[in-house]
Order: structure tokens, then sequence, then C-alpha cells
């Protein structure tokens, strides 16, 4: 008899008796369109599996605690969106209950005591709640920012010993597991919401965010306006260039800090380093009154700083100073700076802003400097510079365990890592690195940081828990207003619940913060058009994108799918074309609507503003899936795919999957073939069936088409596509 340690989630329709004695046809049709479009798809994406469906129930397990609390949190929450626009008497409720425990493996199935408490706690569950038992809210409760409220030792039935069960809060009251009210996660949240809102709306009017003149740069704003520019590295080793732009960058978020003065981001700013320029050029396209420049020399533990300060509308230099000290004082050294700063700009401090001005960090001079050393290899954002970049902010970690920023770069390091599918590169799963950054983003909740809310932001947009996200990214626009890409997080999270013309407000923040922005920017302002319905416009921003960056992800589908909407069928039909053939040359396969349109089994992404996105394509005629009759001519025949497969071996990657590699090897005569990956995995046999590519796994025979995929080559092994079993997978023949 085999045993494992499981996480069990129970699930149980309420009031399943009365509900379908009133509709019976309405219920049921009600509960299978929830199980398909919530339940089915949640689970899945949170990495669990249903091994169990009653009428009105079901049970699912997860290898995760994490995922299993996620989930279910997930599931509420999207059945009471649901439950919104129906009407009282027909609304469908949930409980649910979760256990950790050991469970009986028959087969598909799960049996035992692990499953039967799952099963009592969810009869402990209100309607709509989640009840769960002590181990999970014992594993969980650093890891997520949920709340438990603890309800005792339960003893349910046939169940000898009491169980402790914990009510899982959901509207926002956080509790610990022992009992008795506990900070909330991030201390920010308690900001009022008032004052937040001035400050966005500060950002996003007060500086005169109607787009500026091509050429001219934009308008100065209302108050006192200042870019920081790059430090010049004068000391003997040219590797201490990291430590040079620290100081400016530290300077720069310092006195973004003050609501009296208006500082451009960094990436605007750093744009000129090592660049020959004028000081007015550099003014007038950041649009600020005032430019600072500076050097850093260190030699040794000895630190000097040179600084000035440029009026950018004359090109006069209005204030020059120069700083020494030793490496050990280096946040006294800056303190005097940003002081000096200040004060010639005559920036008038409010009372909070005088006890913050100087505050850091980090008080440990080492960690600092660790982590300026990651923080140089982070900025270049590829997987091989975060690899680089790790070491160093673990080492700043290490030397200060109490170092908010360190942590929250790590948290974020590991979610890109996750989000980009480069986890790969650091040697670990996507999973591992999820869990990671979840695990670092919990040590930032005694210092939060604008990182840190970027992070948990992100996390909760993933998830589609959009009221969260935007608390995040409202948290870190207060804790740095300077980063542009707070405004730009905002923006793309209101575009994901709906709320388009608040996100165009915000986007155009990040836009005057940040002059030269990413073509990203162009593509979120252009999503926020596409969500009203303003086609032309649309149109015109993707197009700069485009231009710009014609590998935004996603990008030329949204650009097809506004020509589409605007009845311009043709150049509708290029710009997928020119899609797909991108896709082709990087590795992968054509784009096919199902990718959109399919279940969970088959749709490869989410997006937001999907009917309109849909409906655009639909005018570019794109394919449904491989098996159209635009690919009829590339299918194989029975002989050639016998010539491909029998004697060979096959593979392939997915590039929507992180690189996943999938392939085959066919003996001559069939009678062995053995697969990994999304083929399946284990040993079988193969046969060839009319046109189609049969395995044969024991008892069950999967068959599909091979087509060729034009424009693949044996180099990106992705010259055919095998489609099988409901997904599509490129490869090569290989030996």
């Amino acid at each position: 008899m085999e045993r494992k340690l499981t996480t069990v989630l129970a699930a149980d329709v309420v009031g399943y008796s009365a509900l379908m004695e009133r509709d019976e046809a309405g219920t049921h049709e009600r509960l299978q369109a929830g199980r398909k479009e919530l339940f089915e798809p949640e689970i899945a994406r949170h990495h669990g599996r249903i091994f169990k469906l009653m009428g009105d129930g079901m049970l699912a397990e997860f290898g995760s605690v994490v995922d299993a609390v996620e989930c279910a949190v997930s599931l509420q929450r999207g059945l009471a969106e649901r439950n919104a626009e129906v009407p009282e008497d027909q609304r469908v409720q949930v409980r649910i209950g979760i256990n950790l425990g050991e469970v009986i493996v028959e087969g598909d199935d799960r049996y035992g005591e692990g499953v039967n408490i799952a099963a009592r706690l969810e009869q402990l569950a209100d309607p709509g709640g989640i009840c769960v038992s002590g181990k999970v809210a014992k594993e969980v409760e650093k890891k997520l920012a949920f709340g438990f409220e603890p309800m005792g030792a339960q003893q349910v039935k046939n169940i000898a010993e009491p169980v402790q069960a914990f009510r899982i809060k959901l509207d926002g009251t956080v509790m610990s597991r022992s009992a008795g009210p506990a900070k909330s996660k991030f201390p920010l949240r308690l900001i009022a919401t008032s004052l937040v809102a001035v400050l966005l709306v500060a950002i996003a009017g007060l500086y005169g965010l109607n787009r500026w003149v091509e050429g001219k740069g934009p308008p100065l704003p209302d108050k006192p306006s200042i870019a920081v520019l790059s430090f010049d590295n004068l000391s003997d080793d040219p590797q201490q260039a990291f430590f040079a732009d620290g100081i400016a960058e530290d300077l720069m978020t310092d006195l973004s800090h003050l609501s009296g003065l208006f500082v451009i981001a960094r990436n605007s700013s750093f744009a000129y380093k090592g660049k020959a320029t004028d000081v007015r050029q550099v003014a007038r396209e950041l649009g600020v009154h005032y430019v600072l420049e500076g050097s850093v020399r260190r030699a040794g533990e000895q630190v000097r700083i040179n600084v000035q300060l440029i009026d950018g509308l004359t090109g006069t230099h209005q204030w020059a100073e120069r700083y020494d000290d030793t490496y050990a004082n280096i946040f006294a050294l800056q303190d005097k700076v940003t002081k000096a700063v200040v004060d010639e700009l005559a920036v008038q401090l409010t009372g909070t802003e005088q006890a913050t001005l100087t505050q850091h960090d980090t008080a440990v001079p080492a960690a600092y400097e660790a982590f300026l050393r990651g923080w140089e290899y982070y900025r270049r954002t590829t997987p091989d510079d975060y690899k680089r970049a790790i070491p160093y902010f673990e080492r700043a970690a290490e030397l200060d365990p109490d170092y908010g920023r360190a942590q929250a770069a790590l948290a974020m390091v590991y979610f890109r890592s996750f989000d980009q599918h480069w986890s790969g590169s650091l040697g670990i799963s996507g999973d591992q690195a999820f869990s990671k950054a979840r695990d670092y983003l919990n040590l930032t909740n005694a210092r939060p940081t604008s990182t840190s809310h970027q992070v948990a932001g992100n996390i909760s947009r993933q998830r589609g828990w959009y009221d969260d996200a935007l608390k995040e990214f409202t948290a870190a626009i207060a804790l740095d207003s300077n980063d542009s890409w707070n405004y730009a997080d905002l923006a793309y999270a209101l575009i994901w619940a709906g709320r388009p013309v608040e996100a165009e407000t915000q986007i155009e923040a990040a836009m005057r913060l940040d002059p030269h922005y990413p073509p990203v920017f162009l593509f979120y302002r252009g999503l926020a058009q596409f969500a009203q319905d303003r086609w032309p416009e649309a149109i015109k921003t993707f197009e700069e994108a485009e231009r710009l960056n014609p590998a935004l992800p996603l990008l030329q589908l949204y650009l097809a799918a506004a020509y589409g909407q605007s009845g311009r069928t043709e150049d509708a039909k290029a710009t997928v074309a020119k899609y797909s053939a991108a896709r082709v040359r990087q590795g992968g396969l054509p784009f096919v609507m199902l990718e959109l349109t399919g279940d969970d089994t088959g749709i490869r992404f989410k997006v937001p503003e999907k009917s309109r996105l849909l409906e655009g394509l639909r005018q570019a005629n794109v394919p449904s899936y491989f098996d159209a009759k635009e690919f009829k001519d590339q299918q194989l025949t029975g002989r050639e795919i016998d010539a491909l497969v029998f004697g060979h071996r096959l593979h392939g990657r997915d590039l929507d999957l992180g690189g996943l590699q999938h392939g085959a090897y066919v003996s001559a005569d069939g009678g062995s073939a053995m697969a990994y990956g999304g083929w399946s995995v284990g040993t079988g046999s193969a046969r060839v069936e009319g046109d189609r590519l049969c395995f044969v796994w024991s008892s069950t025979t999967i068959c599909g088409e091979i087509l060729r995929n034009s424009g693949g080559t044996r180099a990106k092994e992705n010259e055919y596509i095998l489609n099988i079993d409901g997904w599509s997978y490129p490869f090569s023949q290989v030996e």
C-alpha cells in the first residue's frame, strides 16, 4: 500500500438540494460552468489536480500547501465576482476545507484520514469561506498575507483526536495563528487613502502631463525640478563605477522623497552616461530647471564626492562643492551632500521630511557595498546578470539581516526569473524561483521597500487579485515616488482591473518622470486606449512601440486587433503574419486562436481586454488551430511520418513554457518508443495510422498529426509541429 504526504482541498456547494429543487436545469448549468470556467483552470494554474468529483463537490490535491491556500482564496473571490451579477436565490456558494496529511494512493484516487479531515474542515467552513487545519496554518502563516482566526480544537465525525481548525480571513483583517490582532503585512497600507490619492494626482496632473511637443521635451513643473546625472568614476579602479552610480542613485532617491521637488527617474537621468552633452539640451529634453553633475573618487578607505548644480535654462553653474571622508562614514558623507543640495534649491521641508531625509536602509557599510555591486548587475536585466547579482544581495542580507532593500532585490530577481522563464539560468525550476521570491518577500515585512511592494503587487496581479495589486503599487509610490515603474505597474494593474481611464493617467505620470521611457510604457498606454475603443490612437501608440521594440510580447497581436477593429483587415493579417514569423524564428510556432480561446489544457497565456482582442483578431482570419485548412498543405503523409520518426530521435523545446524540453526515440520497427516532456513520460510503442502518428502507453493510445513548420530550422529544433492530445509541440529530427 503506497502512502504519501499531500495537501487535500475539499469543496462543497452550500444548499445544493434547495438550489436543485428550485431550478434543476439552471443550477446544473451554473455548476458545470463554474467548474469548467473557474475551478478547473484555477486548480490547474496552482499546480493542483482534481481526483474526485461529486454532484455537489470535489476533492483536489496539491504538492504545495501555499498553492492550495492561494487557490482556495482565488476560488472564493472568483465565485464572489460571478455571484455579483446573479439573483440572490440563484447564487452558488461553496465551503472549502484544506488539510495537510498522509493519504493512501490508489491509482489516481486518494483515501485515508488526510482526505477525511479535509472533508470535515469543509463542513466547518462558513458559506463562501475557507477552513484549514492547524498544520496548514502553521505552514503558510508566514508565507502569505492572509490572516487566520483560531476556531479551537474541533471534534469531528470519525476522527479520534480533535482537529485544530482556523478560519481564513478574506476581508483584509489580519490575525495571527495563535490569536489576537497582528500588524498588517505592510505598515504603509495604513496611509490615509486621501493622502495617497493626492500624491497620485500631483504626479499625474500637477506637472502638466499634456503630451509634450515632439523634439521640445515636456513642460517645466510648477515646482523646483532637477535631474541627477550619473556621477563620473574618478577612481584608479574602473570597476568602482558601480559605487559612483550607487551614490548618484541614492541621492536621486533621497531628493525624490521631498514633496517640494520634482526629480527625474534614473532611467532617463542615466541615459546620458558616458556621453558628451550640453546641459541645456539635457534640461530641455527632460523638462527640468536644474541638472546636478558629480564625480566620485575612492582611494583605499578615502572617498571624495564632487557635486555641481547647473541652471539648465542658462547653462550657468549655480553652486559646486567637494566632500571628503572615510568609507566608514559613507552614510554621513551622503547626508552632507543631500542637505547641501536641498539648501541650495531652497526646498521647504515638512517636519516628516526633515526627520527622514537622512534615514538609510542599512547602517553597515560593507552590506551597502555588496548591495551596490549586486544592483549594478540587477539593472542590466538579463538572466546571466541576475545570476551574478544574487550572491552580492545574499551577502548584503547576511551582513545586515534587517536590510530590507537587499531582501526585496532578491525577491524581485527570483520573481522576474519565474515570470520571464529565466529560472533555468539559475539552475532551479520555475516553481522553485517563485517559492524563493515569496520567501524573501516575507522577510521584508519588518522593513518594506518600494521594490517589495512591486513584487507583491505583481504576484497579486498575476493571481487576479486586482484590488490587492492596486494597494501594493500605491504603497510602492508612497515609498518611492521617483520610480517610474511604480506608476507603470499601477497602470497595467488598472488595465487588468477594467479601469483604463485611470490607467492612462498613471502611465502618463510614468512617462513624465521618465521622458526616455522604455517602449513597454507605450504598450501600456496603447492598451489603455485600446480598452476605451479609441482605435486610431491605440494604433498610433502601438506602431510607435513596435518601431522602438518589435519584440515586445503580445504587442503585435494588439496592434493587429486594433487594425481589425478599425476595418484595416489587410494590415491586421500582415501584422499577425509578422508576429507568427518572429515566433518561428525564435524557435516557436505560428500563432493560432486556440492559444487565447482554448480551455486550460490549450490556452497559453492570459491577456487583458480579451474580448476586444479576440474580436479584432477574428477580422484577420487567424486560423483557430493547426488542423485548419490553412495548414492542410503542410501536413505530412503517413509515409513521410514513417521516414521522419521511426529509427530516429526527435527533440524540441516549448518557448511558452520556459524552454521545457520534449521529444521521443522510436525504434525502426516502432516496437519501442520512449518519450519525455509534454509527449508523456515512459516507454511504449509507436505506429502510423493513416496520416497520424500514434503512441501506445500501456492501455492508452494518443494520436496526432505532424506538420511542417514553415520557417523552422534544425538549429532551433522547430522544423515540424506535432499536434497531439490538445497541444502543439515544435521539434526536429536530431539523429
